[in-house]
């Protein structure tokens, strides 16, 4: 596997410490009509979903930047059928928008401040929800972006803002050639019981160049303890581009949407590529953080100094239902009589006609610990 800098190779699996996850069957898919209406507010850009497994309820984000409405999260159901695994539909319930430390609206694209929601988790331990944005800064395309700093933030139900989590100094966005690239920000986050975790879509300025045909490139995950400790910071090796654009110059974007944690060591990471040409090109890993190193104050991957990245197992190359949509979003479902756990990966429709908000149901076994004991409706 291609990287910058000098990465060693991951540990392999032992025997005895072989990833447990895996997908047993796919149930099914829902999609939600083009420009769904939701008490005034206009339903797409889902980037991030999650679900409370006491009530049932399920928490949608959009990345909508007053493109209609200012950045917001809803509130609905998944009808899963616990006995057989059918996904029967998608309702949804209420509309929130999220608030500025002093109850305001956060601006729209291109303002000051403004937020571009990537990711939200239901909190069991606090009743909160926890979210997202990757903020924006200049680049040489877009030289008039002010510069919004990225950052993860802890809401009520209401989206009243209640504190934040502090980021290390190597996450933060500047308007010079150094930290997280524009739209290479915070794209996924996780919760444990004991862990926050979070991932940066791509490689910072200092890690290397984004992922291309002919190489892969590390992306940061950060780990911080309930305290808001910062416990540590490991590499992601993102694979390499699956397939040339067309033309050969044409565009791409690739890199981790969405992280899921199993434990306090193990996750589930999303990668997505989109390829000019090709489309969407999305697989499913397990990762796990055990022996990898810790990039902590490593200011950069590109040295000759040796790190280990984390250990990466592919789970599902997700290529059906045809044609992949740009799929964002990871969270568990309902545990089913089987005893197998249910998976959901859903899709942002970047509000475009030729796109789809899209669910996607899997039963899976090897759930998190908590997933299997927690009381469900």
């Amino acid at each position: 596997m291609a990287l910058a800098g000098m990465a060693l190779p991951a540990l392999p699996a032992l025997a005895a410490d072989r990833p447990d996850f895996r997908i047993t069957r796919f149930l099914g898919e829902q999609r939600l009509p083009h420009l769904t209406q939701v008490e005034g507010t206009t339903f797409g850009g889902i980037s991030g979903i999650d679900r409370d497994p006491a009530t049932g309820t399920w928490y949608f984000i959009s990345d909508d930047r007053w493109r209609y409405q200012p950045a917001r999260f809803y509130t609905g159901k998944l009808d899963i059928n616990k006995r057989t695994g059918e996904f029967r539909g998608v309702s949804l319930d209420s509309v929130y928008t999220l608030k500025r430390p002093d109850g305001s609206p956060y601006p729209a694209y291109a303002q000051p401040e403004s937020a571009d929601p990537e990711s939200i988790r239901w909190d069991p331990l606090s009743r909160k929800l926890i979210w997202s944005s990757e903020g924006d800064r200049p680049d040489p395309q877009n030289t008039a972006i002010p510069l919004s700093q990225q950052f993860i933030r802890w809401v009520n139900r209401q989206g009243e803002h209640v504190r934040g989590l502090q980021l290390p100094g190597n996450l933060l966005l500047t308007s010079e050639n150094r930290g997280p690239r524009r739209n290479f920000g915070i794209e996924g986050l996780t919760l444990t019981k004991h862990r926050i975790a979070a991932i940066v879509e791509g490689p910072r300025f200092e890690d290397g160049t984004p992922p291309a045909v002919d190489g892969g490139a590390p992306a940061r995950i950060t780990v911080w303890n309930r305290n808001g400790r910062v416990r540590g910071q490991y590499a992601y090796p993102i694979e390499k581009l699956p397939a040339a654009p067309i033309p050969p110059t044409g565009a791409t974007d690739s890199g981790v949407s969405e992280l899921l944690a199993i434990d306090d060591h193990r996750y589930l990471a999303l990668e997505r590529s989109w390829i000019e040409g090709v489309n969407y090109r999305v697989r499913l890993y397990e990762i796990d953080l055990r022996g990898a190193t810790n990039i902590l104050n490593r200011d950069s991957l590109m040295t000759r100094m040796f790190y280990r990245p984390v250990r990466k197992t592919l789970v599902l190359d997700i290529n059906r239902p045809e044609p992949t949509q740009n799929l964002e979003s990871l969270a568990w479902g309902p545990r089913l009589k089987s005893g197998e756990c249910t998976l959901v990966i859903g899709s942002d429709d970047n509000f475009s006609a030729e796109e789809s908000t899209q669910f996607l149901l899997y039963a899976a076994k090897g759930c998190p610990v908590g997933h299997a004991k927690a009381r469900q409706k």
